[in-house]
């Protein structure tokens, strides 16, 4: 976990080690440190706070996904913006958890996320549903008639933004990473998307996935 505060570094410790099986291997006060630790710890998960110095939690969750692939980011954050959760999810992180909301969803979100699903607080989805309805309404002419996925394609999108990698999708669907990869870019090609953020905020419209906001 990595937080320049002491104090939510202490909070964030006592909540994971309560849980039984868990354990806090490092801990870290900057981004630099966190991608350090994290390269040589090899952790399932990484909790990173999205303001710190040297590098910011954007920089360190690229950094940390390419160094240690098989470890997923729990993003913690004061920013209440659907730019910001855009950002988060392109730089690779599977949860945003609002500082506000810490003691009540850390804990969720760190175990949606070790079984490879997207978390976002209740707050964060409607923030993001929030910015798709705004931003779809300045994008869109009103006479446009979007294009549609095939059922084959709507169970890629599903997959992949519950943050599932391509190899498990091509598991889960018996196909090849390869096809996998080809349905992707034709998804986003057909679709007008640019990002893992747009292809969620899609799911998330169309009704293609349903975020576990608050799961008991």
């Amino acid at each position: 976990m990595a937080d320049d505060h002491e104090l939510v570094r202490r909070g964030v410790r006592g909540l994971l080690r309560a849980r039984r099986g868990w354990r806090v291997i490092g801990e870290a006060a900057n981004g630099r440190e966190a991608v350090e630790k994290a390269s040589k710890l090899k952790p399932d998960i990484a909790v990173v706070d999205i303001s710190m110095p040297d590098l910011d939690g954007l920089q360190a969750t690229r950094q940390i996904r390419a160094a240690s692939p098989g470890t997923q980011v729990v993003v913690l954050s004061m920013h209440e913006s659907d730019q910001m959760v855009r950002r988060v999810l392109d730089a690779g992180a599977l949860g945003y958890v609002l500082k506000s909301d810490l003691a009540a969803n850390l804990v969720k979100a760190v175990k949606h996320v070790s079984e490879g699903k997207l978390f976002l607080t209740s707050k964060v989805s409607d923030i993001v549903v929030k910015g798709f309805l705004k931003n779809g309404k300045q994008a869109d002419p009103p006479e446009r008639t979007e294009p549609r996925p095939t059922p084959r394609q709507a169970e890629i999108i599903r997959r992949l933004a519950e943050g599932k990698a391509n190899k498990v999708v091509a598991a889960d669907l018996g196909i090849s990473i390869r096809t996998v990869e080809t349905h992707r870019a034709k998804i986003m090609q057909k679709l007008g998307l640019h990002s893992l953020a747009e292809l969620v905020h899609y799911a998330i419209r169309q009704k293609i996935v349903t975020l576990p906001s608050s799961p008991e």
